[in-house]
C-alpha cells in the first residue's frame, strides 16, 4: 500500500471521527435542557404546588397510602429516581459493552425520558402522582442515557483529543440550557400576552424540554456508529465489573478514601442544585421569573468559576482549592438559612456564590481522581467514579425530604445539607493526596 493511500485513509478516518464528535456534542445539547429547565427550575416548585393542592387539611398527601408532607414529595421522587437509576445503569452498561450496540440503548433511554418529560404537560389539578411517576422515569432515563453517551468518548476521541472533546460537549450543554431558559423566561413573564395562565406557561416549558430532548437526539443517533463485538471479546462489566473494580481498589485504599469523600460532598452539591428552586419559591416566596434568572446566572458563572478555580489550583493545589470550595458551599447554605423571605437580591447573591464554586469543585475533583488511578485501569476506575457521581446522589434529597417531613420547615431542610459538606471536608482533608498518587504508580505533580 502506497504512502498516498495510507495518508488518504488517515484523512478519511479523521474526517469520520470529527463527524462523530460533532454528533456526540449534540446529545449534551439535547438532554441538558431537561436538567436546567425541568429539574432545576420548573418542576420542583410546580409539582410541590400540585401536591399541596391535593393535600389533606394537615398538609399531607398519601401516595400508596403513606402519609407524606406535600412539600417533601418532590425530594422523595428525586431520591427514588436515583435509586432506580442505580439499578438500571450497570445493566445498560453491561448490555452495551457485551454487544457494542450502544445506539439502540441510547435511543431507548433518551426517548423514554423525552416522552416522560413531554408528558409533564398533563400535570395539573391534583395529579401529583402522575407528576411524581413521570419525574422518576425521566430522571432515571437521563442518568442511564448519560452512561451510554459517555461510553462513546473513548471510541470517538484518541487520548490527546479527549479533554477537548469532553469540554466541548460540556459547553454545548450549558449553551443549550441557557438558550432555552431565556425562551422560558420570555414565555413565563409574558404569559398573559400569549393568552396563557401561569400554570399553562409552566407546563409548556416542561413539555418543550421533552420535545427539544427528543428532536436533537436524532443528530447523535444519525452520526454515531456502533462497534459490534463478539461475546468472547467483551469484558465483564455492569455490576460484576463494578464489584471487581471495588475489590481492586481495596489494594489502593487512599484512592478509595478519596472516592468516598467525593461521594459524600457531591451528594450535597447535587441536592442543592435540585432543591434550591423549591426553597426559593416555597420558603422565600420568590417568583418563577426570579428563579429562572438566578439559574441563568449560575449557568454563566459556573464556566467562569471553573476557570478561576483552575487558576487557584495551579497556585495552591487542587486539594486545597476543593477544600476551600466546600467551606464556601457550607457558608452559602448558612447564609441561605438566614435569608429573609421576599429578598431576591440576597437570593441572587447566593446563586452567584453557587455558580462560582459549582463548576470548579466538580472539575477539580475529577482531575484529582485521575491522578490516583493506576495506569491501564482508567476506564474501570472511572466507571466507579461515574457511578458515585450519577448513581449515589439519593441520600441528600432523602434527608432534605425527611427533614421537611419532620419539621415542616424548608430552612431546617436546607441547613441539614451542611452535614454532607462538613463530613466530605473531613474525609477529603484526611486523604494524603501525594502519597495516594504515588501508591497508584503515577508521577506526583509539583503542585497538587
Amino acid at each position: 500500500m502506497g504512502t498516498g493511500t495510507v495518508r488518504a485513509q488517515g484523512a478519511d478516518e479523521a474526517a469520520e471521527r470529527r463527524r462523530e464528535q460533532r454528533g456526540w456534542y449534540f446529545y449534551d445539547w439535547a438532554c441538558s435542557v431537561y436538567s436546567t429547565s425541568v429539574l432545576t427550575v420548573f418542576l420542583g416548585p410546580y409539582l410541590t404546588s400540585v401536591a399541596e393542592s391535593a393535600a389533606d387539611p394537615e398538609g399531607f398527601v398519601h401516595p400508596l397510602g403513606v402519609p407524606v408532607r406535600a412539600g417533601s414529595f418532590f425530594a422523595y421522587c428525586v431520591s427514588a429516581s436515583v435509586v432506580l437509576a442505580i439499578v438500571l445503569m450497570p445493566v445498560a452498561g453491561a448490555a452495551a459493552d457485551r454487544t457494542g450496540r450502544r445506539k439502540p440503548l441510547l435511543a431507548a433511554a433518551a426517548y423514554t425520558g423525552a416522552t416522560a418529560t413531554t408528558g409533564l404537560f398533563l400535570l395539573d389539578g391534583h395529579r401529583y402522582l402522575l407528576g411524581g411517576a413521570l419525574l422518576i422515569v425521566a430522571n432515571a432515563s437521563v442518568a442511564v442515557s448519560m452512561v451510554l453517551y459517555n461510553s462513546y468518548l473513548p471510541q470517538i476521541a484518541p487520548p490527546e483529543e479527549r479533554d477537548a472533546v469532553s469540554s466541548r460537549g460540556w459547553a454545548f450543554g450549558y449553551a443549550a440550557g441557557s438558550l432555552v431558559l431565556v425562551g422560558d423566561l420570555v414565555l413565563f413573564t409574558a404569559h398573559d400576552s400569549f393568552g396563557l395562565t401561569e400554570g399553562e406557561a409552566v407546563r409548556i416549558c416542561l413539555a418543550s424540554a421533552g420535545l427539544w430532548w427528543g428532536a436533537f437526539t436524532l443528530v447523535p443517533l444519525r452520526r454515531l456508529r456502533d462497534r459490534l463485538r463478539t461475546p468472547a471479546a467483551a469484558p465483564a462489566h455492569g455490576w460484576r465489573q463494578l464489584a471487581a473494580t471495588l475489590r481492586d481498589m481495596r489494594g489502593k485504599p487512599l484512592t478509595l478514601a478519596f472516592l468516598l469523600a467525593y461521594l459524600v460532598y457531591n451528594d450535597g452539591i447535587q441536592t442543592v442544585i435540585s432543591q434550591a428552586s423549591v426553597y426559593g419559591s416555597e420558603e422565600l416566596g420568590l417568583s418563577q421569573s426570579t428563579l429562572i434568572a438566578a439559574v441563568l446566572m449560575v449557568q454563566v458563572l459556573a464556566v467562569a468559576g471553573a476557570l478561576g478555580m483552575g487558576r487557584l489550583a495551579r497556585r495552591y493545589g487542587a486539594q486545597r482549592t476543593v477544600l476551600g470550595s466546600l467551606v464556601a458551599w457550607t457558608l452559602t447554605l448558612g447564609a441561605g438559612y438566614f435569608l429573609p423571605a421576599g429578598a431576591p437580591v440576597g437570593f441572587f447573591a447566593l446563586a452567584a456564590c453557587i455558580g462560582l464554586v459549582l463548576g470548579g469543585s466538580q472539575a477539580l475533583s475529577r482531575s484529582l481522581f485521575s491522578h490516583m488511578v493506576p495506569p491501564g485501569k482508567e476506564a474501570e476506575y472511572f466507571s466507579a467514579y461515574e457511578m458515585s457521581d450519577r448513581g449515589m446522589s439519593w441520600l441528600g434529597p432523602l434527608l432534605f425530604g425527611l427533614t421537611y417531613q419532620v419539621t415542616g420547615s424548608y430552612r431546617d431542610a436546607i441547613i441539614s445539607l451542611v452535614v454532607f459538606f462538613a463530613v466530605g471536608f473531613v474525609l477529603l482533608a484526611r486523604v494524603p493526596v501525594r502519597r495516594a498518587i504515588g501508591d497508584a504508580g503515577n508521577p506526583v505533580p509539583d503542585r497538587i
